[in-house]
């Protein structure tokens, strides 16, 4: 199967979900994102593109059991897919190989 490009939010969410495991709500990949990397996502945004990499088969979702915290309300759960966890390797190994040696070059002067 021939692999897609993934943009760069779209890493992001998978790195998160491949780092979570299984079953990870979009407020936790929004907590793990913001406490790694200091950007804080609007949920509207984590939302957006977690359905974009569902549609393209890169992560699955379910509907959790309903909480009494959130008044009876189900939980959605997010899941990187086996192709998903292939797509997101075969893009850091490309920027690994593409960044290696580089550090001597980013050091300030």
């Amino acid at each position: 199967m021939k692999r897609g490009h993934l943009g760069g939010f779209e890493q992001t969410l998978l790195y998160a979900l491949v780092r979570l495991g299984e079953d990870a709500s979009g407020l936790e990949i929004a907590r793990l994102i913001e406490a790694r990397t200091g950007r804080v996502i609007s949920p509207g945004a984590i939302y957006t593109g977690l359905d974009r990499l569902e549609s393209r088969r890169l992560v699955t979702s379910t509907l959790g059991e309903p909480t009494a915290q959130r008044g009876g309300k189900r939980r959605r759960l997010y899941s990187p897919t086996a192709a998903g966890v292939a797509e997101l390797r075969a893009m850091h190994d490309t920027f690994t190989g593409l960044a290696r040696g580089l550090r001597p070059k980013l050091r300030s002067s």
